[in-house]
C-alpha cells in the first residue's frame, strides 16, 4: 500500500537535488570519460608490469588470491579480557583466519582501569588490559604460534607487546614462531587519533628500541603497521591518506637506519594499514599508487635489494566515517562495496565494519554479518580468480598516476618543512586534515555529496531499530578489583626496583625494551610503566593550530 503524501511533504524517495560534483572524494576533477590520450606516457614495464613484478602496481604476488585468500581479520575487543577471549573464539569458529585486538581508551592512553581518568571508559571501546595477568586471560587457549595476531595500540604499544611476549614465554611458545602485527605507529597519533603519552622524539626512540629487538628476536613479527586509517577517519582525503601514511613510513625507515639496522634487515617487517572509503575507483587506485611509490622509493633512495623490502603489504578496514546512524542497515551495503575496493586493490588482510559500529561496539550478530560479507566476496563473486582485473582501464591508470603525482607533491612539502616530526610540531598535518574535513562537511550541507539516509533519501519516521551492545560498569569494577588483588600479592619491592632501573635506562642510550619486558614479568601495571615514561620524558601537549 502506497501512503499518499501531502504536497508540502518531501518525498523520502528522492534527494533534494542531483549530485553535481564531478570529482573524487579527494576533490580530483573528473572528465566524462577517459581514452588512450590520457595515458600516453604510461609504460607497461616501467609503471605496471605483471602482478608480483616490480614496481608491484598490480599486486605483490603473481597469483594474488588464487594462491591464498586475504586474511579475514575482524577487529574485536570489549569489556574485560574474558569477554574478548570468548569473542575471539567465536570468530575463529566462524571461519575468521586472524585475530585483531581493540583496546579500550584508558589502555590506549596509558592509564590503569582504577585511574580517575578511566572512569566510565573501561572496556567501552575495546578490551581493558592493565597487567600481564589480563594478557594471559585475553589469549588463553588460543594458538598464538599458529594464528596471526594483530594489536591496534600505539602510545603504550611497546608495553602491550612486552606483555604479549611475556605471556608467550610463560606458555613455552618460541618467540621466533610468533606471527602478527603491532600497530605501534606513533606519528599518526600526533597527526590524527591523539592517543599519545610522551613527546614525538622519545616516543620514536621507544619504537627504534623495539625495532632493533624484534629484528633480532621476533623475526616474523611486523613491528610497525604504518596507519593511514585513522588519518582518513580524522577527515583526510585519499590523497592525504596516501601521502601522509607513506611519509610516516619513510620516516620509520630513516629511524631504523639511524638505530643501526640495515634496510633489508627490518623493512620487510614494516606493514601498512589503509582505509577503504566509499569512492570505489579512487580507493582501488590509491592502493595501486601506494605500492608503486613505496617500491620506487625503497629501491632508488634506500638501495633495498631484498624484494620483500620493495613490496608494500597492507591491511584494509572499511571506513567507519562513511557509516551513518540513520538507516543503519545501509551500512551493510557500504561495507560490501568498500571491502570489494580493498580486494580489487590487492589487500593482504581485511576487516569489514559492522553495521552498528556508528552506534556502539558490534553485537555478535552484526559481527557475524560483517565476516560473512568478506566470505561472500571471497568465495562467490569470482574476484579472486584474476589478479588486478581492472588494469589497463584508461580511467584506472590515469587516476593511479594522478594520485601518485599529488602524493609526490606532498612529499616535497613535508621535506621543505623539515620532515614528519617537524610537520607534527608545526601543526602542518593537522591543519591540512582540518581544512579537508571542513570542505567535505560543506559539500554535505549543500548536498554536493549525497549520503543516503543522512542528507538525501531521508525518512520522516525512524526505520527499524537494531540491537546495540551496551557496556556496563561491571567490567570497570572487576578490573579495579583485579588490580587491587594483583598489587596485594606481587613482590612490590621488585616492581619498584625494576621501574627505577627502567627509568635509568630511559635516561641513557641503552635499549629500553628488555627492561620493559622485565617490568611486565614482575607484574608492573601498564599505568605504572606509562607513569615512569611520563616522569622521565614529560607528557605531550599538542600545539593548537588555527
Amino acid at each position: 500500500m502506497v501512503k499518499e503524501m501531502s504536497a508540502g511533504t518531501k518525498s523520502p524517495q528522492k534527494a533534494d537535488k542531483v549530485e553535481k560534483t564531478f570529482e573524487t572524494l579527494s576533490g580530483i576533477p573528473l572528465k566524462p570519460f577517459y581514452t588512450k590520450e590520457d595515458v600516453q606516457a604510461l609504460d607497461y614495464d616501467r609503471d605496471l608490469a605483471d602482478p608480483g613484478i616490480y614496481p608491484y602496481t598490480r599486486g605483490i604476488h603473481e597469483s594474488m588470491y588464487r594462491g591464498k585468500v586475504w586474511t579475514m581479520r575482524q577487529f574485536a575487543g570489549f569489556g574485560g579480557p574474558e569477554e574478548t577471549n570468548k569473542r575471539f573464539k567465536y570468530l575463529l569458529a566462524q571461519g575468521q583466519t586472524g585475530l585483531s585486538t581493540a583496546f579500550d581508551l584508558p589502555t590506549l592512553m596509558g592509564y590503569d582501569s582504577d585511574h580517575p581518568k578511566s572512569l566510565g571508559e573501561v572496556g567501552v571501546c575495546g578490551v581493558a588490559i592493565d597487567s600481564l595477568e589480563d594478557m594471559e586471560i585475553l589469549y588463553k587457549d588460543l594458538p598464538l604460534d599458529k594464528v596471526s595476531t594483530s594489536m591496534t595500540i600505539n602510545g603504550p604499544a611497546v608495553i602491550i607487546f612486552a606483555m604479549f611476549l611475556a605471556n608467550a614465554k610463560k606458555r613455552g611458545i618460541d618467540w621466533k614462531s610468533l606471527n602478527g602485527t603491532l600497530q605501534n605507529d606513533i606519528f599518526k597519533e600526533y597527526i590524527a587519533q591523539k592517543t599519545y603519552l610522551v613527546p614525538p622524539r622519545p616516543a620514536l626512540r621507544l619504537i627504534q628500541d623495539m625495532m632493533v629487538f624484534c629484528t633480532r628476536n621476533v623475526p616474523k613479527w611486523n613491528h610497525i603497521s604504518v596507519s593511514g586509517y585513522h588519518i582518513r577517519e580524522a577527515g583526510a582525503t585519499a590523497v592525504q591518506e596516501l601521502a601522509f601514511t607513506l611519509a610516516d613510513g619513510f620516516a620509520y625507515v630513516d629511524a631504523g637506519i639511524a638505530a643501526g639496522l640495515k634496510v633489508d634487515e627490518f623493512v620487510p617487517r614494516l606493514s601498512f594499514f589503509f582505509n577503504a572509503h566509499i569512492d570505489f575507483f579512487e580507493e582501488i587506485c590509491k592502493y595501486r599508487a601506494a605500492r608503486r611509490i613505496w617500491a620506487r622509493r625503497m629501491k632508488d633512495k634506500y638501495g633495498a635489494k631484498d624484494e620483500r623490502s620493495l613490496k608494500l603489504r597492507f591491511h584494509t578496514q572499511t571506513a567507519g566515517c562513511s557509516l551513518t546512524a540513520p538507516q543503519p542497515e545501509n551500512n551493510i551495503i557500504r561495507t560490501a562495496i568498500e571491502a570489494m575496493a580493498g580486494v580489487l586493490g590487492g589487500t593482504q588482510s581485511l576487516h569489514t565494519n559492522s553495521m552498528d559500529e556508528v552506534l556502539g561496539l558490534p553485537t555478535e550478530k552484526a559481527a557475524h554479518i560483517a565476516l560473512r560479507t568478506q566470505q561472500i566476496i571471497a568465495y562467490e563473486t569470482g574476484v579472486t580468480t584474476v589478479a588486478d582485473p581492472l588494469a589497463g582501464s584508461y580511467y584506472i591508470e590515469w587516476l593511479t598516476d594522478e594520485l601518485e603525482k599529488q602524493a609526490e607533491a606532498y612529499f616535497d612539502k613535508i621535506d621543505e618543512i623539515g620532515g614528519v616530526i617537524s610537520g607534527i610540531e608545526k601543526g602542518f598535518f593537522m591543519k591540512e586534515i582540518a581544512d579537508s574535513a571542513y570542505k567535505f562537511e560543506q559539500k554535505l550541507q549543500t548536498q554536493d555529496r549525497i549520503f543516503v539516509g543522512l542528507n538525501g533519501f531521508k525518512e520522516e519516521a525512524p526505520g527499524s531499530k537494531i540491537e546495540i551492545l551496551k557496556i556496563g560498569n561491571e567490567y570497570e569494577e572487576r578490573q579495579k578489583e583485579r588490580i587491587a588483588v594483583l598489587k596485594s600479592r606481587r613482590d612490590n619491592d621488585k616492581v619498584q626496583a625494576v621501574l627505577a632501573k627502567l627509568k635509568d635506562v630511559m635516561r641513557s642510550e641503552e635499549n629500553t625494551f628488555p627492561y620493559i619486558i622485565e617490568a611486565v614479568e614482575s607484574y608492573a601495571t601498564l599505568g605504572e610503566l606509562c607513569d615512569a615514561m611520563r616522569e622521565v620524558w614529560g607528557a605531550y601537549r599538542e600545539t593548537a593550530v588555527i
